[in-house]
């Protein structure tokens, strides 16, 4: 399967029992893959940033992380196929083509996010992982070190 910038995806059970991260969001609801992952290719790794349908959780999140900061860029609620969805950049970690389960599709099209959304949420991302360069940690989970067990992998 080719792999693509801009894409949404599912991952595999496997991933999650190699890694054994508890800070990653599970894998299944009610029987049913989730969620699904925007994906940004970077060389070898890919880095997933979950998407949820869970808008008024997250929009009570954001609205207090507003009030606290005065702005919120690590979740974001945006239309992705004509429906409200979550961006949650927080969430996002790297992993490798292998672990990909299938693209999501609707109607038999798999579904990618309008190019000006992809920019924005590739922003953001860039920021973020600027900004923990610079020693502020906005991730959830350890990404170096899943990145570095990742790349590990590959060398195998």
């Amino acid at each position: 399967m080719e792999v693509k910038t801009g894409y949404l995806y599912h991952i595999k059970d496997k991933f999650f029992d190699i890694v054994n991260d508890e800070n990653l969001m599970q894998n299944h609801e009610r029987g049913k893959k989730r969620p699904t992952y925007f994906t940004i290719k970077d060389k070898d790794i890919l880095w997933f940033i979950p998407i949820s349908s869970k808008v008024d959780k997250y929009q009570k999140i954001i609205d207090k992380k507003i009030e606290k900061y005065g702005f919120c860029n690590t979740i974001i609620i945006r239309k992705i196929w004509n429906k409200d969805a979550v961006i949650l950049l927080q969430n996002a970690f790297p992993t490798l083509e292998k672990y990909i389960d299938h693209v999501h599709t609707i109607d038999g099209i798999p579904l990618k996010v309008p190019t000006e959304l992809q920019n924005e949420i590739k922003s953001l991302f860039k920021n973020m992982l600027g900004l923990k360069k610079r020693g502020t940690n906005l991730f959830f989970t350890d990404i170096d070190s899943l990145k570095e067990k990742m790349l590990e992998e590959l060398k195998q």
